[in-house]
């Protein structure tokens, strides 16, 4: 199989070498790594020249940087990379992020779980952190869910989805529509990626308007995003927060925002939570 890899990276000089060097690294070589430098102000771009002038799989693409805006920002750099390759070229697409560093065995372990496994559509290892001089699992999502720093798509499971969508919640979407189109997502617990960029910071409590855009882009419908918030709430111990919550995703209803998904995968997505729901709070 071919794998295509998409690197996203903004002002990441210091990171950078490390996730590029574990691809130099893997034990399987055939792949293509697209790295789009999107608007970088450091020495990014002297970074990626390192790889490009060396190494003919490395390639580049520059950007003026793009508009920051969570989840969009950078699927739109992933698209401004993909549309410069043939994907039909390819077996495997990835999206890769420009902080983690892969385990060797990382992609021929990838490789061989979609050669024997044809109903796999994205697979990906767990996601550690260093805390207290230790790599300790990062713990932001459930172990049945592969995180958007180090995801790979069969290619016709990304193509029958239609890709990746420029939105808040992107990495969750994506899982979803897969899943109701038959495919599997699947994580490789023995794939262990270090993710460099938060040395043990705790990430996981965003602001409240994250939360309540978040909810609105994934196109929950207002019953469940209540319920989402007050689970969000819970976690903070502020009940407060549920209210701000709340108000930012009523605010995204009142201005009636753009949502990337259609009127069937918006009900996909809220079918798929409502089973999750029932099955793990009410026992259905």
């Amino acid at each position: 199989m071919r794998f295509l890899i998409i690197i996203p990276a903004h002002n990441e000089e210091d990171n950078l070498p490390f996730t590029l060097d574990s691809l130099q690294q893997q034990s399987f070589k055939d792949f293509t790594v697209v790295v789009v430098n999107d608007g970088s102000t450091d020495k990014t771009l002297e970074v990626i020249v390192r790889y490009t002038d060396h190494d003919s799989r490395f390639e580049t693409v520059n950007l003026q940087k793009s508009a920051h805006q969570p989840g969009s920002k950078v699927v739109s750099a992933f698209k401004n990379g993909l549309k410069t390759r043939n994907i039909d070229e390819f077996d495997v697409i990835c999206k890769f992020d420009a902080d983690i560093i892969l385990p060797d065995n990382y992609l021929e372990t990838i490789e061989n779980a979609f050669k024997n496994n044809p109903e796999y559509g994205l697979a990906g290892g767990l996601l550690y952190v260093e805390k207290d001089g230790n790599w300790v699992y990062e713990g932001n999502s459930n172990k049945q869910h592969v995180r958007g720093p180090m995801k790979a798509y069969r290619k016709e499971c990304f193509v029958q989805m239609g890709g990746l969508r420029e939105t808040l919640g992107w990495d969750n979407i994506d899982s979803i529509l897969l899943e109701n189109l038959g495919w599997k997502e699947v994580v490789l617990p023995q794939l262990h990626v270090k993710l460099i960029k938060v040395k043990g910071a705790d990430y996981t409590i965003r602001p409240a308007d994250y939360y309540g855009r978040y909810f609105y882009f994934l196109g929950l419908n207002r019953f469940l995003a209540y319920i989402a918030s007050a689970k969000e709430a819970a976690r903070s111990g502020s009940a407060a927060f549920f209210f701000k919550i709340i108000k930012a995703y009523e605010t995204c209803k009142t201005q009636k925002l753009e949502l990337k998904i259609s009127k069937d995968e918006q009900k996909a997505i809220n079918d798929k939570r409502w089973k999750t729901l029932k099955k793990k709070w009410l026992k259905m």
